[in-house]
């Protein structure tokens, strides 16, 4: 079980998405394999989760980086390809 950074609900680590900041290169990305090295945080497979996240600033305190556009469009993308909740 994991806590998504944008509802603090306790989920199955399989129904969340991991995000990893990356400690080599302080790069942030999806990781789809779960097994990335580096500081993760996890979200629902939900666009109002990411945005309460985002807007909230958890996802950035999680990582302890900037969460730019891009990475946020990234997520948004990998939530709407998964063709779960897009509410």
């Amino acid at each position: 079980m994991r806590m998504c950074v944008g509802c603090k609900e306790m989920k199955p680590k399989k129904d969340l998405i991991r995000v990893v900041r990356s400690a080599e290169s302080g790069a942030t990305f999806v990781d789809r394999t779960s097994k990335a090295a580096g500081r993760g945080a996890y979200i629902c497979k939900d666009v109002e989760c990411l945005k309460k996240a985002v807007k909230s600033n958890a996802l950035s305190r999680a990582l302890e980086t900037n969460i730019n556009e891009e990475i946020t469009a990234s997520l948004e993308k990998e939530i709407i390809r998964s063709g779960l909740k897009t509410k």
